[in-house]
C-alpha cells in the first residue's frame, strides 16, 4: 500500500505549510501529493506550484470538479501539468453534487449522472490520445457543438500540443454503487471519500471485477496524539459539513453514503441539526465510531494496529490528511 498526502482545498486564504508538508512527504517516500477544490481555490494552480518545488512525487487531483471545465479544459490542464512535470500528474474528476454545480457553476445538474461522467472521461480520453479530431455525439457532451443556439460552423480539432502520455492515470470520485462499478470500467482508480476497512462490503459488489492495475485510494485524516476523542474533532467537523451542508435537504449524496454505511439515523440528526444552524451540534452528533472508523487517529502503537487492518483490503494508495511532520513521518516509518 502506496502513501499519499492529501492537501485539500484551500479556507479562507492559501493554507499555509502546505508546501512544506509536500516537499517532507517527498523526502519521506510518499508516492503522491494531491490537491482539491470546492467552490475557492481551484485544484490546479496549488498543484502547479507544488510541482515546481518538487522533483519526484506523484501530483493529482482529488479532486477537479467535472462541472468547472470543459472536458477539453481539464485535458488541458492535464496534458500541460504532466509535461511541467516530467509525467508525474494523475487527473482525479469529481461529478459534485446538485447544489454545488447549480449553486456555483450556475449550470444544470445531469439527470444522468452516469452518463455525463462517461462522456466527459470519453472526452479526456480522447485528447490524451491524439489519435484524431475529438468527436463526440453525446447527450452531456458534443464535440463539435450541434446544439439548435449554435452557428454549426464547429470544426473538430485534436490538441496542438502532443500530450506526453496518452495513458495519463484518471480517477474518478463517486459514491453511489453503479458510480463505483461504472469507475471501475472507465477509469484507472477510484477515490472514495470514507472508506472503513471494517465495512469493505458496503462496496464488495462495485468492486467485484477490479482491473489489474487498478487504483483504490482513500482518503483519511491521519493524526499521531494522545487524546483520540481530541484527535477526532477535525474529523466530526468535516463530517460535519459534508453530511449537513454539503448538498440539498433533498439529496445529499455523502449523507446516503453514510446511511450505507449503517448510520442512517446519525446521518439524518447531523442533516436536521445543521440545517437549522445548530452547526455546532451537528457536529457533536457525528457518533465517534464513524469518525475512527474511517481514519488513522490516536497514539503511534495504536495508528500501526489500525494501519494493518487498511492493508488487508482492497486499498493501494491511502492519501492521508496529516496536519503535521512527524505524523507524516510516523505513518512513513510503519508502512515501511
Amino acid at each position: 500500500m502506496r502513501l499519499g498526502l492529501a492537501l485539500g482545498y484551500w479556507g479562507r486564504g492559501p493554507a499555509p505549510g502546505h508546501l512544506e508538508l509536500a516537499r517532507e512527504a517527498e523526502r519521506l517516500g510518499y508516492n503522491s501529493v494531491w490537491t482539491a477544490e470546492a467552490w475557492g481555490s481551484d485544484a490546479f494552480t496549488p498543484l502547479t506550484w507544488i510541482a515546481a518545488h518538487t522533483s519526484r512525487i506523484r501530483l493529482g487531483t482529488a479532486v477537479a470538479q467535472m462541472a468547472a471545465r470543459t472536458p477539453t479544459a481539464t485535458a488541458m490542464h492535464a496534458l500541460t501539468l504532466d509535461h511541467l512535470s516530467g509525467g508525474r500528474m494523475m487527473l482525479g474528476l469529481g461529478l459534485s453534487g446538485p447544489q454545488v454545480v447549480e449553486g456555483w457553476y450556475g449550470r444544470p445538474f445531469p439527470r444522468s449522472p452516469l452518463t455525463a461522467t462517461r462522456e466527459y472521461v470519453d472526452v479526456v480520453r480522447q485528447v490524451l490520445a491524439r489519435k484524431g479530431p475529438v468527436t463526440l455525439a453525446g447527450r452531456f457532451h458534443s464535440h463539435p457543438y450541434g446544439g439548435d443556439d449554435g452557428t454549426g460552423t464547429g470544426k473538430p480539432l485534436k490538441p496542438i500540443t502532443h500530450p506526453l502520455r496518452a495513458d495519463l492515470p484518471l480517477l474518478l470520485g463517486a459514491e453511489g454503487p453503479k458510480n463505483i462499478a461504472q469507475t471501475t470500467r472507465i477509469a484507472d482508480g477510484w477515490l472514495p471519500l470514507y472508506w472503513s476497512p471494517l465495512r469493505t462490503d458496503v462496496y464488495k459488489a462495485s468492486l467485484a471485477d477490479l482491473p489489474e492495475g487498478f487504483m483504490v485510494a482513500p482518503m483519511a485524516r491521519a493524526q499521531v496524539c494522545d487524546d483520540i476523542a481530541e484527535g477526532l474533532l477535525p474529523v466530526k467537523a468535516m463530517l460535519g459539513f459534508y453530511i449537513g451542508g454539503m448538498g440539498h435537504a433533498a439529496r445529499n449524496f455523502h449523507a446516503g453514503l453514510m446511511a450505507r454505511m449503517g448510520f442512517e439515523a446519525d446521518a439524518h440528526r447531523i442533516r436536521e441539526l445543521f440545517l437549522a444552524g445548530r452547526r455546532e451540534e451537528a457536529v457533536l452528533a457525528v457518533p465517534d465510531a464513524f469518525a475512527d472508523e474511517i481514519s488513522l487517529v490516536g497514539p503511534q502503537r495504536r495508528i500501526a494496529e489500525r494501519l494493518e487492518l487498511w492493508r488487508t483490503g482492497p486499498v493501494t494508495d491511502l492519501l492521508v490528511t496529516a496536519p503535521d511532520p512527524h505524523t507524516l513521518r510516523v505513518l512513513a516509518e510503519l508502512n515501511a
